[in-house]
């Protein structure tokens, strides 16, 4: 294979890449996107999502601009309310401590929704998520956390559409093609090597964009950065994001930012595989805590199940089961609540335990002191205050009083056969450590100044999510940022012609 030349060079191929590409290509630039996988395992972690994106919107008038073909019956079913700029910035703010940086949390909240009517007419179809982010109150539907629309079949469907445009726009997509070095000269960065077929090649270019992810799927860097016992952690994604993209960047004086001792990590099954699968995607995921109780082999509970809605837990709990003796823990459900269940419930892979009585159900528990579950269980049981009704669709304040670990939401008696309970275990999706960007995507150097020609967008950027990380809000952040990088990656090019 020779070696090539061309505008832009796009490393990665999944959201916020095949948005950069396409940004890209609007200017007229001639963009190679350089996927590391093979074609069948394309899309980094995109294609293991299930497709949410948070989203601003005033009303139902913007939600039809994204979903055009809502029915009358679906209109007159459905409060979708609305989201506020203020109140993604709330979200963000506060679920990230308020580490998140303003400038890129500005850009990122005000772009959210030119954004998406902009993946609309790239040909990505959106639909609002009735199975996984409402319920019915009075007869009409209604959402809770901030999450609305989903791209039409999850991360695959995403992926599809994407890789359309992609293909109409001219751009040349190179699989198996594993970068692992850039050049960089007094003008800036002007060339990638990689390594394909079995040969070495150099591309040379005029700007390039990393979005290729975080360091997840490296066990070594995952001990080195978040702590002792990280290696242990499932892999919910990609095999192929091992921190490559952040290494080459650095080698060449781009500046890093962010949590670099945290991550996205949720209840994951116990005995999922090391990486995911894309037969099963986003399915392995355990996100019902709220309704129910989570116990350590101990027996013990150890987080607050109802502190918020799930949209706001699930991304930091999953580093809580990590912490737990043997790394792993135990969803416990009652009847009354197992009709709330998420899908995810229902698969074939799952490592579930049914019993009609609470004394079965403890004694069956692989690795659970099953005595001193029963003690906490009991204990749990008389700390709920009845007075307060249960209502998932909002945080009810039924709540526990005087336990060591109370629950705040979302109480209730487990009494009422039979009883379900499932294994989890950690799993990992993205890190939250990255690249020093400025609000135009591009990359900084350890002098604080941009890297000519080099941008970055999605996972690998850090400095925008801490510690925890609001629903929906990574493809969004990927998106918005791949086509502000696509987009100055494209001008940087024709200011040369």
């Amino acid at each position: 294979m020779k070696d090539l030349s061309t505008d832009v060079v796009v490393i990665g191929a999944g959201n916020a890449a095949c948005c950069a590409a396409l940004a890209a290509a609007e200017q007229g630039a001639h963009v190679i996107i350089l996927e590391r996988a093979p074609a069948d395992l394309r899309g980094g972690n995109t294609a293991f999502t299930a497709g949410a994106m948070r989203v601003v919107y005033n009303g139902i008038d913007d939600i039809e601009c994204l979903v055009p073909d809502l029915s009358a019956a679906e209109k007159a079913s459905t409060d979708f309310g609305s989201y506020s700029q203020a109140d993604f910035l709330d979200d963000l703010a506060r679920v990230t401590q308020y580490q998140c940086d303003p400038d890129l949390a500005e850009t990122l909240v005000s772009k959210s929704l030119d954004t998406l009517k902009w993946m609309r007419d790239k040909g990505v179809r959106f639909a609002p998520i009735y199975g996984r982010q409402a319920f019915k109150v009075d007869g009409r539907f209604k959402f809770w956390g901030g999450l609305t629309v989903e791209a039409v079949g999850g991360g695959p469907g995403l992926l599809d559409a994407l890789y359309a445009a992609v293909r109409e726009a001219g751009i040349t997509v190179m699989y198996s093609a594993d970068a692992y070095k850039l050049a960089r000269d007094d003008g800036g960065v002007c060339a990638v090597w990689v390594r394909s077929q079995g040969k070495t090649i150099t591309i040379k270019a005029r700007a390039v964009v990393l979005a290729c992810g975080g360091f997840q799927a490296n066990p070594e860097w995952r001990t080195r950065y978040l702590g002792a016992g990280w290696e242990t952690a499932k892999v919910r994604g990609t095999s192929f994001n091992t921190g490559d993209g952040l290494r080459m960047a650095i080698d060449i004086g781009a500046a890093t930012r962010g949590n670099w001792s945290g991550c996205h990590a949720v209840g994951w099954e116990r005995n999922a595989p090391e990486f995911g699968d894309l037969a099963v995607g986003d399915g392995f995921q355990k996100h019902s805590y709220p309704f129910g109780i989570m116990v350590n082999s101990n027996g013990q509970r150890f987080v607050d199940e109802g502190a918020d809605f799930r949209n706001y837990t699930y991304a930091k709990y999953g580093r809580e089961i990590l912490a737990q003796p043997g790394q792993f823990a135990w969803q416990v459900f009652d009847k009354k609540v197992s009709h709330l269940l998420r899908d995810e419930y229902r698969i074939k892979q799952v490592t579930k335990v049914v019993a009609n009585s609470l004394e079965e159900l403890c004694t069956k528990l692989d690795d659970v002191d099953g005595s001193a579950l029963q003690n906490t269980i009991r204990e749990y049981n008389r700390a709920i205050d009845q007075s307060i009704a249960f209502n998932p669709n909002v945080k009810d304040g039924r709540k526990t009083s005087g336990l060591g670990v109370n629950k705040s939401n979302w109480a209730n008696l487990l009494d009422t056969p039979p009883f379900e309970a499932y294994a989890v275990t950690c799993g990992i999706t993205f890190t939250f450590g990255g690249l020093r960007i400025n609000s135009d995507s591009q990359v900084l150097g350890t002098d604080l100044n941009p890297i000519a020609g080099l941008y970055a967008a999605g996972e690998i950027v850090g400095g925008i999510f801490y510690f925890n990380y609001p629903g929906g809000s990574g493809l969004t952040n990927g998106a918005v940022f791949g086509r502000i990088a696509g987009t100055g990656a494209g001008v940087d090019v024709t200011k040369f012609r």
